[in-house]
């Protein structure tokens, strides 16, 4: 009986104590009067984590689908190809970190309400410096505006073909597979929504318009069946009664983005 109530005495003074750390995590112990959080870390313990936006930004340049990337100025990764980020401040929200990284590195204005939040990407060893979790977004833009250059980086277009062939700039981190990413949702989103239109200035031709959708997808497509889906659904796109003369034919119609509406159908990929 005496040697129970020793043990019992024993486990009501380790459960007084609290949990014990895991085996080799004594940087991750409990501080003295810290509340536990998440994973049982104390105020003072938890890992240093830096979280960062990084942009796709995507445009039209010379009927070839093309991607604006920085040259770094600094290590690591000096002189190499890298998206546009930044450095989440503590108080700023994501879009904004997004439009500011752009705006800084290259001298490019992107509206907020156009970044798409694309997924978050956070390998162990993506960073040398510290363990970095980053945000990535995609944009699309109707213009491909010559870059200003910013304090730390200068911007240039590439093509997106040129960039994942060997004669193409070597990108930092893992940008190759963020840019690789959200290429794919564009093309994804191209099937389902009016994104093609963000890609081309206004006022348009359905030529200008099925071109845009070639250059994404990589595809050509039959001009009359393409006019047919996209006047067949409503808000798609809206006719501005103008005409732009063309080279040969009679004259093509004029139009601008509708109001936004998802496509129903939608205008699915050649396979």
């Amino acid at each position: 009986m005496a040697k129970d109530r020793k043990k019992s005495a024993k486990k009501d003074a380790a459960r007084a104590k609290g949990p014990r750390p895991p085996k080799g995590a004594s940087a991750t112990r409990l501080t003295a009067g810290a509340a536990d959080g998440p994973g049982g870390f104390g105020a003072g313990d938890r890992p240093s984590v830096v979280v960062t936006v990084d942009v796709v930004l995507l445009a039209l340049r010379e009927g070839a689908l093309s991607v604006l990337l920085v040259q770094r100025g600094r290590e690591p990764g000096l002189g190499s190809w890298a998206l546009p980020g930044t450095v989440v401040d503590g108080d700023e929200k994501l879009a904004r970190a997004a439009a500011r990284a752009v705006a800084a590195r290259t001298g490019v204005s992107v509206g907020r309400r156009h970044l798409r939040q694309l997924a978050v990407f956070g390998d162990p060893g993506r960073d040398p410096r510290t363990r970095v979790l980053t945000v990535g977004f995609v944009a699309v833009t109707d213009r491909a505006t010559p870059p200003a250059g910013g304090t730390v980086a200068n911007g240039r277009w590439w093509g997106v073909g040129e960039v994942a062939t060997k004669k193409g700039p070597g990108l930092a981190f893992d940008h190759g597979d963020i840019l690789a990413a959200a290429v794919e949702r564009v093309r994804s989103d191209l099937e389902a929504t009016d994104l093609a239109t963000g890609l081309i200035e206004e006022p348009f031709t359905l030529g200008d318009l099925r071109r845009a959708y070639e250059a994404v997808w990589s595809t050509a497509l039959e001009p009359a069946n393409f006019r047919r889906k996209v006047l067949a659904t409503p808000g798609f796109v809206e006719p501005t009664g103008g005409r732009r003369t063309v080279t040969t034919g009679r004259p093509a119609e004029l139009y601008v983005r509708g109001t936004g509406v998802p496509l129903r159908p939608p205008l699915l990929r050649p396979s």
